[in-house]
């Protein structure tokens, strides 16, 4: 293509396969792999409430408890939060099963192996051309799943660790972090 032509435009997304694993410990067997069961139990002890996320062993199969709120007044939570405890919200189960900050109090880590597939409209672009019109390149995240820049734009353009460093290097990829830094929230990048 001409480089006088317009300038061309591209979306990548993120796209959810499924939740992330949660690491930890099974009380009951050697697994360390738990998905999320989809509900929520909810306990009162007079005005004080504590909320669990439940999530099920992959292994053996066995119920175990991620603390939400622990020892909270119930009227410190807010109504219809507590509404989405109570009825096992999906979209509350999917936010928290997602939450590293969440993850880091409880004490488990996640796992986001298989999580994610990059979809691209990418038309033909031949990044080893000279004369070629730039392209400017929006990366959306469906889910905060951390990707190393670097494996996104192999994904995406289809190449090499070294095609992809020496294109970063050169300038002709342009990028707002690091090659190597990981990202999981929205970000735009350019070809020139």
């Amino acid at each position: 293509m001409p480089a006088d032509s317009a300038d061309r435009k591209s979306l990548w997304v993120v796209s959810e396969l499924g939740l992330p694993a949660i690491v930890k410990a099974c009380v009951s067997c050697r697994s360390t792999r738990h998905r999320p069961s989809g509900k929520f139990r909810v306990n009162a002890n007079g005005k004080l409430l504590d909320v669990w996320l439940l999530i099920g062993c992959e292994l053996c199969g066995r119920t175990s408890k991620i603390p939400v709120h622990e020892r909270v007044h119930v009227t410190a939570l807010d109504h219809d939060r507590l509404v989405m405890f109570e009825t096992n919200d999906p979209a509350m189960v999917r936010t928290l099963a997602m939450d590293a900050a969440l993850a880091g109090r409880a004490g488990h880590r996640l796992d986001w192996t298989g999580t994610w597939r990059l979809d691209t409209d990418m038309p033909f672009y031949d990044l080893q051309s000279e004369d070629t019109a730039s392209l400017e390149v929006l990366v959306r995240f469906e889910l905060p799943v951390p990707v190393r820049v670097e494996k996104l734009l192999r994904t995406g353009f289809g190449l090499s660790r070294t095609a992809v460093r020496e294109l970063v290097g050169s300038g002709r990829v342009r990028l707002p972090v690091a090659v190597d830094a990981k990202v999981r929230a929205d970000f735009t990048l350019f070809v020139e």
